[in-house]
């Protein structure tokens, strides 16, 4: 079964056109407890959504777990882990925080609570609410 993520980007550092230009690239650099245990949690073909932080502030793409947890070669020390992570497609429309926001129904989002996370989980009912919002309908697996 397919679990749903949201990985997010400043798009300065890593935007969605340098993902979609590279395929698939290690997510790498993650350096929070919470966040490493989302990585661990991945499986091959999850699908996430690929998030504008910092500028922008929404969602603009959708990506797929292509290899999971494996050491962050990126890492000084510690265990720190990344995924491989490859370009589907973009959104049609992209969805901004201020929209998630406005719709009750999403409130309960770690994007909404936990604003800071780099990494969470999006439940089925919530994926298909935000990639509806981005133009996709019934887009899941």
């Amino acid at each position: 079964m397919v679990a749903y993520w949201l990985v997010k980007s400043e798009p300065e550092a890593f935007s969605w056109d340098q993902q979609v230009a590279n395929g698939s690239e290690p997510w790498t650099g993650v350096r929070s407890h919470a966040a490493k245990s989302n990585l661990k949690a991945m499986r091959k073909a999850d699908l996430v959504f690929f998030y504008h932080s910092n500028v922008g502030k929404e969602i603009v793409g959708i990506v797929e777990v292509e290899r999971e947890a494996y050491p962050d070669p990126t890492a000084a020390s510690g265990d720190w882990l990344c995924v491989d992570l490859r370009a589907v497609r973009p959104l049609p429309i992209s969805v901004s925080l201020a929209s998630i926001k406005a719709v009750a129904d999403l409130a309960d989002m770690a994007l909404v609570r936990q604003s800071r996370l780099s990494v969470m989980p999006i439940s089925a009912a919530h994926w298909v609410r935000l990639c509806r919002m981005g133009g996709l309908r019934d887009w899941i697996r």
